[in-house]
């Protein structure tokens, strides 16, 4: 028995639909996790540096924390304004600027000499990073309607973790180079590791379209249906046409509430990506020892987070989502100050990066619901700026904290309040909203 013409033609758009995001999801999403992969390698290889700098140059832990939250202070200050520099000059050419730019400082890392050169690099290098990561995901909303979200930004953030694992063995060997060139082992993975952001940067010129419009490797009939897929979504009910002042979208009670639920996750991320290297060295590891055991709990933790994007996608539900795995990366920081073994510290510090990471695809995805496209483009990134308040002060405070009570794992104790005030803040703001918001299932679930 064959399908009617009619049958045949409701099926059409689900088969381009799938097409579509197959299309777009190949082309786009791994070159985005390459470049994101090379930001958080060079935002937190200074973690291993400091194995044999921060002798070399006089830097006490506390010392070092400064620097490491001086990177977002200056985050804080240059990421609005590069997200709404963004939709001015258009994706393509923002964001080759800002790999150029951070790879070039990245590699002037490499001549620091001391306390306050240090200060000044960390702080030119949150500058130039400033604004990369809230324009991709700007960026990703003009290429995915809001169904496909939560899996593509968990897929994108992936290399967050896949940072550390891969760069954390990578960055162990580098030190292995002391003395090359005249050039000490660090210096020498500053270099390597921040040329590739340079040739990224150079390569977006070419590779990333704007919007949809540009994609010349998309069929007419798929471009046709993305473009009306996201102006549909654009006119739906609650989205307003233009753009909100900066001002208005800073007084926004949800905005600050969502920055507080992320603050937990983004400076657990950041914090431990810098710090777990010296945790781990704390217990008497060689640097090679201690790169080899820094990549298992990202390793784990970046195949989580793409399973748990998919089941907030499968589900369509945001808030416990978000709020479960949180609660794990609270508990888990806590119970690190209950154990002085390494086998049960690299359990902890697992369950720890896989609750944390697992947030991610279903938290964006929440926020671009929950925020209209009125507030979209400056909320995001306000979302981002502002979570990193929490991040630079929990960075600092860990470095103050480790030199007053030569505790690791007391020095983490911002993070458990930062984590569990998350929790309780995502749990209050879905109940005041009412149904957690959910996506409409797309067509075809394995289309990206």
């Amino acid at each position: 028995m064959t399908d009617s013409p009619a049958a045949g033609a409701a099926r059409a758009p689900a088969a381009i639909e799938a097409a579509t995001m197959r299309k777009v999801g190949f082309r786009l999403v791994p070159f985005l996790i390459l470049c994101y992969f090379i930001a958080y390698v060079d935002r937190v290889n200074a973690g291993f540096a400091a194995l044999t700098m921060n002798k070399d140059i006089g830097l006490s832990q506390a010392m070092f924390g400064i620097g490491g939250g001086l990177f977002f202070v200056a985050y804080v200050l240059f990421e609005v304004p590069s997200n709404l520099a963004m939709e001015r000059v258009g994706a393509r050419i923002w964001i080759a600027r800002i790999m150029i730019t951070w790879g070039l400082v990245g590699i002037a890392m490499a001549f620091v000499v001391g306390p306050y050169s240090f200060y000044a690099a960390r702080f030119l290098l949150g500058a130039a990073e400033a604004g990369f990561f809230p324009g991709v995901i700007l960026y990703l909303t003009y290429w995915f309607p809001k169904a496909y979200r939560a899996r593509v930004v968990a897929t994108f953030m992936v290399a967050i973790p896949l940072s550390s694992f891969l760069g954390s063995p990578l960055s162990a060997a580098l030190l292995e180079l002391d003395g090359a060139a005249g050039l000490h082992g660090w210096q020498w993975l500053f270099v390597m590791e921040s040329i590739p952001a340079v040739l990224l940067g150079l390569g977006a010129l070419v590779f990333l379209p704007s919007r949809p419009a540009e994609a010349r490797w998309l069929a007419p009939a798929e471009r046709d249906w993305l473009e009306r897929a996201l102006a549909a979504e654009r006119a739906a009910p609650g989205a307003r046409a233009g753009h909100l002042p900066l001002w208005k979208v800073l007084a926004s009670k949800q905005v600050w509430a969502l920055a507080l639920i992320y603050s937990g996750s983004s400076a657990t991320s950041n914090a431990l990506s810098l710090w777990q290297p010296q945790i781990l060295k704390s217990f008497g590891l060689s640097n090679l020892e201690t790169g080899l055991l820094n990549m298992i709990p990202f390793g784990i933790a970046s195949v989580f987070m793409i399973l748990w994007g998919l089941r907030a996608d499968r589900t369509g539900e945001r808030v416990w989502n978000t709020a479960l795995p949180l609660a794990l990366t609270s508990l888990c920081l806590a119970l690190t100050n209950l154990t002085n073994s390494l086998t049960l510290v690299m359990v902890l510090l697992s369950l720890v990066l896989i609750g944390n990471y697992a947030i991610k695809g279903p938290f964006w995805a929440l926020a671009t619901e929950w925020l209209s496209p009125a507030t979209a483009a400056a909320g995001i990134a306000a979302i981002n700026t502002l979570s990193h308040l929490g991040t630079g002060g929990a960075t600092s405070l860990l470095g103050l904290i480790k030199d007053r009570t030569g505790s690791f794992p007391l020095a983490l104790t911002p993070l458990v309040c930062l984590t569990g005030a998350g929790v309780v803040t995502v749990l209050i703001l879905g109940r005041h909203r009412g149904t957690p918001p959910t996506a409409e299932r797309p067509a075809t679930m394995n289309a990206v």
